[in-house]
């Protein structure tokens, strides 16, 4: 797991920036406006999740259009699975386990 990529998006506007980019690619002026934020501002978040490899840009005639890549996305998920696995599992014991209580009042 790329410890960049939590690095990037741990800073809120970045984030705000990956859930706009959910939905479609979006040039920068509009993202700086869906979110209030001033358009040097917003390169520079762009910057940083785009070395973080989870944005890539798309130049199109005088404007830059940036999208999501899906990969590092997924590979966070991977990481994060066997987590999700683990909790699931615990949460499962312990649901068994209050059961058991519930049945044992009864």
């Amino acid at each position: 797991m790329n410890v960049q990529t939590f690095s990037a998006l741990a800073e809120p506007n970045r984030l705000a920036i990956v859930d706009l980019l959910l939905d479609e690619p979006l040039p920068v002026g509009e993202i700086a406006g869906k979110l209030n934020l001033n358009q040097p501002q917003t390169s520079k978040h762009l910057r940083v999740l785009s070395e973080a490899g989870l944005v890539e840009v798309e130049p199109l005639a005088n404007r830059r259009i940036y999208k999501l890549r899906p990969e590092p996305l997924q590979e966070m998920d991977k990481w994060l699975d066997s987590y999700r696995r683990m909790w699931e599992s615990r949460m499962d014991r312990l649901e068994d386990y209050l059961n058991g209580l519930k049945e044992k009042k009864h």
